[in-house]
């Protein structure tokens, strides 16, 4: 499991990266969501790590 919390607000980045964070679940500075380890989120997580704050979290 991951913990992927949102560091740094998305406006001024490209409309992908906005999409992104959305579809990671993220809405806020400092919102934090619990996702599972899969290829797709870790695909997404690549594509917006600048943005967001990774660690894993034992279930």
């Amino acid at each position: 499991m991951l913990k992927i919390q949102l560091i740094k607000s998305p406006i001024g980045y490209k409309p992908k990266a906005k999409a992104t964070i959305l579809a990671l679940g993220l809405k806020k500075l400092n919102h934090s969501v619990i996702k599972k380890n899969t290829p797709q989120i870790r695909g997404m997580i690549k594509k917006v790590e600048f943005l967001i704050n990774v660690s894993e979290v034992k279930k």
